[in-house]
């Protein structure tokens, strides 16, 4: 009996179980609401303007920041201004084949603008600025005849603007000014009709709308055509720069006279009279620093010794200062080298320098003795040698004995 009823039944719970079946599907969420999901899982953080984006749900329209066509049902504006939303803009997004109003601007979006916008035919505004996307701007953006508003500044985009956007001949507002944008701005079609303010904060752009020259593959610059008013302005942005150039060039000519003046005065000041001021060098203040330990001499001794050198002690002349020979009354000879002091920075760090030098000895340099610290110059003493200098060892003048 129980069987018999199970064989009646079993035809009304094929129709339940198709019912339900077909119930499921009526309800499944449609191919909008599933690249909005899409858009959605991409989202890495926001202030919770998504949380009422469920995919139990399958009517997308009701979703925040969603609208769709009354009779249609497809998406239509997709607007989620200022809500910190983090994360790449889906590809999936060009899905929604009836989109017009795409408003993603003022969040934290990073990554490329993804070029499958360009399948969204009925776009008319595009507005991603205040974010941080990156990358080329795509080329599919010519593909949007019914674009409108396209503004896409304030970001990190990088390389050229694509030409095939100049064909958009229904783009009223267009701005990518502050991003990191190079090379020419197209000057066909509609780029004709924008002016400097939608391609400023780009150091790399140049074209006609910015009054900038392009250079051409020799770098040169590329001439373009202007309105009269135009290159008056060109023409006195040019004048303005040789004006710079020539005040440049002169003020460093004047600086090198300046130097060759002051050099020329400071070498008759203390070159030519080195004999007079020797005296003065070593009179007020002065102290000797010996090393090694093997001059066998006090600094009375030798500063005494330096007070009477005169100008027949001058064994040679260079470009660090003026070399005498030093005979003490034991028939020891040393050389003595005179640097007159420039400024208490060098001072300090010519002082470190010798004492470093001090510390070594080598076969191929020649021994430094000591010096003697003044308040007007240093006076080096050396090992004198008797060969002469190495200018002349190279030269040719003198016999081939390296004295420093």
């Amino acid at each position: 009996m129980g069987i018999r009823l199970m064989k009646y039944q079993w035809p009304w719970l094929l129709l339940i179980l198709f019912s339900f079946i077909l119930a499921n599907r009526i309800r499944a969420i449609s191919p909008d609401g599933e690249a909005l999901l899409s858009f959605r899982i991409a989202i890495i953080s926001s202030d919770g303007v998504l949380s009422q984006w469920r995919p139990e749900d399958p009517d997308p329209c009701k979703w925040k920041g969603v609208n769709c066509d009354s009779k249609t049902k497809r998406v239509t504006t997709l607007s989620l201004t200022n809500h910190k939303l983090s994360g790449p803009i889906s590809p999936d997004l060009g899905k929604l084949e009836h989109l017009r109003l795409l408003m993603l601007h003022n969040n934290n979006f990073y990554g490329a603008i993804p070029s499958e916008l360009g399948n969204c035919t009925e776009l008319q505004g595009i507005y991603l600025q205040g974010n941080y996307l990156s990358g080329l701007i795509p080329s599919e953006l010519g593909n949007l005849s019914s674009l409108q508003n396209l503004d896409i500044s304030s970001n990190s985009l990088s390389g050229s603007i694509p030409p095939s956007i100049g064909r958009l001949d229904k783009l009223v507002t267009f701005n990518v000014s502050n991003n990191f944008l190079v090379g020419p701005i197209p000057s066909q079609g509609v780029f004709s009709n924008y002016t400097a303010s939608s391609f400023v904060g780009n150091r790399d752009l140049c074209g006609k709308q910015i009054n900038v020259a392009c250079k051409d593959d020799n770098g040169g610059a590329t001439p373009y055509s202007e309105s009269p008013t135009s290159a008056q302005v060109g023409k006195r942005k040019y004048s303005g720069k040789l004006l710079i150039s020539a005040s440049a060039t002169v003020g460093a000519l004047l600086l090198v006279a300046l130097m060759c003046f002051w050099g020329c005065f400071l070498y008759k000041k203390f070159g030519k009279k080195e004999s007079r001021t020797l005296a003065m060098d070593v009179g007020g203040g002065a102290s000797i620093v010996m090393f090694h330990g093997d001059l066998p001499y006090s600094s009375k001794d030798i500063i005494k010794k330096l007070e009477t050198l005169t100008e027949e002690d001058i064994i040679g002349t260079g470009g660090f200062g003026t070399v005498y020979k030093l005979a003490m009354d034991d028939g020891n000879v040393f050389a003595l080298k005179r640097i007159v002091k420039m400024n208490e920075g060098f001072d300090r760090f010519f002082e470190r320098e010798l004492e470093i030098l001090g510390s070594i000895k080598h076969r191929y340099l020649v021994n430094l003795r000591g010096y003697c610290n003044s308040p007007t110059s240093k006076l080096l003493i050396y090992d004198f040698l008797a060969g002469g200098s190495l200018d002349e060892a190279l030269h040719g003048e003198a016999p081939f004995t390296i004295f420093i």
